[in-house]
C-alpha cells in the first residue's frame, strides 16, 4: 500500500550529519536535512547548518517553518482571526469596485456593517470556531437590537467571508448556509403622488429659498420627468442633452468611493443605459438652465463649482425642502426654543445625548421645519427647567403651533417618490410593465410592478364579472328583502 504524501507546505523526518570535522577529527559542523512538499506538489530536499546537531536540527526547522510560511501568505487558515478575513473579503471587494463589477455604496455598506455590528461581536473568534449555532445567535442578536435589514445585510457579508475561508481550505463548509432566511418587516405600498400633490409639492419649494438655492424645484422635475435614479441624474452631461429630439441619455451614476471621492462610473445594470424622450415642459426647463450659461462638458445639475454633486448631500437638500420654514407662530416657537436652551447654558449636542436625539432632530425643532409635539416641547422644558409660569405660555405656543401645514403632509417624499410617481403614471397611461421598466432602467418588469407601481384595483372588471353570479340580489337589498335564514345556524 502505497504511503500517504506528505500535506502540502509540511516535511518529514529531520536527519542529521556530520558535515566537517576539524585536524582532530571532531565533527565541528553538522548538516540538517529533510523533505519538504512545495505547495506545487512535489517534494524537495531542505538542509540546514549548525555547529552541533541539535543546533543544525534547530536552523532547519526555522528555514522550513519559514519556507512554509512563505508558501502561505495571504492564505487564511482554520486558526486565522475572523477579523483579518474580513481585512482580505473587503480588499477583494474594492479591487472588484475599482474593476467596476461592484458598486461603492456595497462597499460602503459592507464596511459599515462590519466595523458596527460584527466584529465586535465574533472578531476575534477563529474561523475553524464559527459554527452555525453561533452565528445563528449572533445574527439573530443584530435582529433583534438594531433591525431586520442590518441582520440579513450581516448575514450576506459573514457568508462572503467564509465563503472566501472555504476558497483557502481553512474550512470546509460555510455554516451560514444553514442559517434560517430572515423575514423582514413588509414596506410600506408604493406610494406615488397625486395630481394635488404634485402641485403642493413645486409651490412649496418655490417658496423656500433655500430648495430653490439648492436646485431642488428643477431636480424634482427632472426626476419626475425621467424617472431615473437621484445617482443617475446628478451624472447626466450637457452633451447627453438632445434638444432637437427631445432626448435625454442615460449612462452613468455619480458615487462616492472611499479614497477615491466622487466617481461617476457605469449605470446599475446594462438595463441602466438608455435614451429617455422628454417632456416639453422638462425640456422647456433645461432649456432656460442652458440658456443661462454652461460648461457643455459639465453636468446638468452641478455644485457650486460647477463639479458633480455628492448624492448623500443632494438627499439631505430634499429632505430640508419637504421640511421648509414653518409658519410665523412655529417660527416664533423655534426662536423661543433656542433661547430656552441658550439661557439653560446648554449646546444642541448636550441636550441631544441628555434626550437620546440626534441634534438634526433639536435643530430642525429650532429652525422650525417640524412640528414640535407636547411631549417633546415637555421633556425639553424639563432640561432647560423652564418656570411653570413660562412653560404653560410656552406650551400654549406649541399647541398653537402644531397646526398641520403642506409640508406635515408631505413629510413622506423622497427621492425615490418621483420614481415611483412616473412609474405610476405611466401605468395608469396605459404603457406596458416592459415599457415602463425600459424608462426605469431595470431589467426586470415584474419588480418594478412590485416595488414601483402605487397600488390600485387589480381587476376592475372583475366585479362586473361577479355581478351576474347572483343577478337582481342587489336590487333585492335595496329593498331590504333578506335571501337568508331568519334563525341562527344550528
Amino acid at each position: 500500500m502505497p504511503r500517504k504524501p506528505l500535506p502540502l507546505g509540511s516535511w518529514g523526518k529531520i536527519r542529521t550529519y556530520v558535515a566537517h570535522t576539524n585536524g582532530k577529527g571532531k565533527a565541528d559542523s553538522y548538516r540538517a536535512m529533510a523533505g519538504y512538499r512545495d505547495f506545487d506538489g512535489h517534494v524537495r530536499q531542505v538542509e540546514a547548518y549548525g555547529k552541533t546537531s541539535s543546533a543544525a536540527e534547530n536552523n532547519l526547522q526555522t528555514k522550513l517553518k519559514e519556507r512554509s510560511q512563505l508558501g502561505r501568505s495571504g492564505m487564511l487558515t482554520s486558526l486565522t482571526r475572523f477579523s483579518v478575513a474580513a481585512e482580505m473579503y473587503l480588499t477583494k471587494l474594492t479591487t472588484m469596485v475599482k474593476d467596476d463589477k461592484r458598486s461603492p455604496g456595497t462597499l460602503y455598506t459592507y464596511q459599515q456593517q462590519l466595523a458596527t455590528n460584527v466584529i465586535p461581536r465574533i472578531g476575534e473568534v477563529r474561523l475553524g470556531e464559527l459554527t452555525t449555532p453561533l452565528l445563528d445567535k449572533v445574527v439573530t442578536a443584530i435582529k433583534e437590537e438594531v433591525g431586520a435589514a442590518s441582520a440579513k445585510t450581516c448575514k450576506s457579508v459573514i457568508s462572503g467571508i467564509l465563503a472566501l475561508a472555504v476558497r483557502h481550505g481553512a474550512i470546509s463548509s460555510n455554516p451560514v448556509r444553514e442559517l434560517e432566511s430572515i423575514e423582514a418587516t413588509p414596506k410600506n405600498a408604493p406610494r406615488a403622488l397625486s395630481e394635488d400633490e404634485r402641485q403642493q409639492w413645486f409651490s412649496m419649494l418655490n417658496e423656500d429659498d433655500r430648495a430653490i438655492q439648492a436646485d431642488v424645484p428643477d431636480l424634482s422635475m427632472f426626476l419626475l420627468a425621467t424617472g431615473v435614479r437621484i445617482a443617475e441624474s446628478l451624472a447626466v452631461l450637457w452633451t447627453q442633452v438632445n434638444f432637437e429630439r427631445r432626448e435625454v441619455e442615460i449612462t452613468s451614476q455619480i458615487n462616492r468611493v472611499i479614497g477615491a471621492g466622487l466617481v461617476r462610473r457605469r449605470t446599475k445594470s446594462r438595463a441602466g443605459v438608455r435614451v429617455l424622450t422628454l417632456p416639453n415642459w422638462a425640456m422647456a426647463m433645461l432649456q432656460r438652465r442652458f440658456a443661462a450659461g454652461v460648461h457643455l462638458n459639465g453636468p446638468v445639475f452641478p455644485d457650486s463649482l460647477g463639479g458633480f454633486r455628492d448624492p448623500n448631500n443632494v438627499r439631505k437638500d430634499l429632505r430640508l425642502a419637504r421640511q421648509p420654514i414653518g409658519s410665523e407662530i412655529r417660527r416664533k416657537l423655534g426662536h423661543e426654543l433656542r433661547d430656552a436652551r441658550r439661557a439653560a447654558g446648554l449646546l444642541q449636542t448636550d441636550v441631544a445625548q441628555q434626550l437620546g436625539w440626534s441634534k438634526n432632530r433639536l435643530s430642525l425643532m429650532e429652525t422650525a421645519r417640524v412640528r414640535v409635539g407636547s411631549e417633546d416641547a415637555e421633556r425639553l422644558f424639563n432640561v432647560y427647567r423652564v418656570a411653570r409660569s413660562e412653560r404653560a405660555r410656552l406650551m400654549d405656543l406649541v399647541a398653537h403651533a402644531g397646526a398641520t401645514s403642506t409640508a406635515d403632509l408631505l413629510a413622506w417624499v423622497t427621492s425615490h417618490t418621483f420614481r415611483k410617481t412616473t412609474a405610476t403614471l405611466l401605468d395608469e397611461a396605459g404603457q406596458s410593465p416592459r415599457q415602463v421598466a425600459d424608462q426605469l432602467g431595470q431589467s426586470r418588469p415584474s419588480m418594478t410592478q412590485d416595488v414601483y407601481f402605487g397600488r390600485r384595483a387589480a381587476n376592475p372588471e372583475a366585479a362586473s364579472a361577479l355581478d351576474e353570479v347572483m343577478p337582481g340580489v342587489a336590487e333585492n337589498e335595496k329593498h331590504g328583502v333578506n335571501h337568508g335564514s331568519s334563525g341562527s345556524g344550528s
